[in-house]
């Protein structure tokens, strides 16, 4: 698969119309918002499917990590036993107590003692299992920076993003359509804080996967004729503390989330 070096390079592919059929005011925002990884380039109605072809992964290819899920978690379990537990909890910002190391996700403590034993006081999700304990391994415990990055930004994500788009990025959309006050519940379930307003976005939420991979949601609300829009940020040190595939799972977990919490508000199409 191809990939773009910039903006320009997408925006010459382009008929320059500025027809706004995939809901962009020109084709010359929508090459940016392609290369930023905030759109896809089979959006655009009138892009030779060569093209896209050439430059766009197939978006229903099977990630990676996702082949043997349970296999893979008993790997890291296994993996576990030949750690330093001190050493990983002031790398991830953890706290140890006893032969436990104990953390926040999402709000919520999970602990895991020397035999890779996880604990705590809800049910534990793969979807949060896999990158827990994958942080704890392989984080290098870089400090938050502060700068917000797409998905497709990350290392390897850009080969990802389409599968990323269409299983987080649009059913979390989907949600925030019917229910936009979700965003309010997410900062009291999942601990989560709105932000000023970033990138013009209309609503900005940040969430904490793990104490050093925070990610940020920004909503669009529809204006002036134009689609609503969605987008998930991270913090641009997020692939040196997690590898992209546990990132992928992240925000695929919390979108499923956000689909059950849709449907017990009453939104059964969320």
């Amino acid at each position: 698969m191809q990939q773009p070096k910039h903006a320009m390079e997408i925006f010459q592919l382009l008929d320059k119309s500025n027809c706004r059929q995939c809901g962009e005011k020109t084709c010359l925002a929508f090459a940016g918002a392609v290369f930023r990884g905030q759109r896809r380039m089979s959006e655009c109605p009138t892009l030779d499917p060569g093209i896209v072809a050439r430059y766009e992964a197939n978006p229903d290819s099977p990630d990676d990590s996702e082949q043997n899920p349970d296999e893979y978690l008993k790997r890291l379990k296994s993996e576990i036993l030949g750690i330093d537990l001190a050493q990983a909890a002031e790398r991830a910002g953890a706290r140890l107590v006893g032969n436990r190391l104990t953390l926040e996700v999402l709000g919520k403590e999970f602990s895991v003692d020397a035999d890779g034993n996880l604990f705590t006081g809800i049910h534990i999700n793969p979807w949060v299992a896999v990158p827990l304990l994958t942080y704890l391994l392989y984080g290098q415990g870089r400090p938050v920076t502060g700068n917000w990055v797409s998905f497709r930004e990350l290392k390897d994500g850009a080969e990802r993003y389409p599968l990323f788009r269409k299983r987080c990025e649009e059913p979390m959309k989907r949600v925030a359509d019917l229910h936009t006050g979700l965003f309010d519940d997410m900062v009291h379930i999942f601990n989560g804080n709105q932000v000023q307003k970033q990138f013009e976005s209309d609503i900005a939420v940040v969430l904490h996967p793990l104490p050093k991979v925070p990610l940020m949601v920004c909503y669009w609300l529809p204006e002036d004729g134009l689609q609503s829009s969605l987008n998930l940020f991270f913090d641009d040190t997020a692939d040196s503390n997690l590898d992209i595939g546990s990132i992928f799972t992240l925000g695929v977990g919390l979108a499923q989330m956000f689909q059950k919490l849709a449907q017990r508000h009453g939104f059964a199409n969320a």
